[in-house]
């Protein structure tokens, strides 16, 4: 997977966050504090807008377990957020609070909408596939 991370993030910065692999331009850069190590980590993720929100969803490919970044932002939830911007990347911090009830449920149908994949990911496991929103902070 870090093979695959390292060329997402090199490929992310060489097209400015634009056109980026399958993602498009729904492709951000999320560095989170690791909830053991404290270590700085760099995740890259689809995301969507809620408004002035940005929207991550934690699939892991319908994994049984969540991802390293979700249990990263549960334990400090004030992370880095990179994405295109008009010109070059937008970098900023964020705030990130895990959806729950009918808003989750709607952020969810929302991203399904967009990647029908994620569906697929939310059958092949057992989890309810948490949904993380991120808002800016200062």
């Amino acid at each position: 997977m870090a093979n695959w991370n390292d060329a997402t993030i090199k490929e992310f910065h060489s097209k400015e966050g634009k056109g980026v692999g399958p993602f498009g331009d729904r492709l951000m850069l999320l560095t989170t504090v690791g909830a053991r190590s404290r270590e700085e980590r760099i995740s890259p993720l689809m995301y969507h807008r809620d408004g002035e929100r940005y929207i991550v969803v934690a699939s892991k490919g319908g994994a049984p377990d969540n991802p390293a970044w979700y249990l990263n932002l549960k334990a400090n939830p004030v992370a880095k957020v990179e994405v295109g911007a008009k010109s070059g990347t937008d970098t900023f911090q964020v705030r990130a609070t895990e959806a729950q009830g009918e808003e989750r449920d709607r952020l969810f149908a929302e991203r399904v909408a967009i990647a029908p994949g994620f569906g697929e990911y939310q059958r092949n496991t057992s989890r309810k596939i948490p949904v993380m929103i991120l808002e800016r902070t200062g």
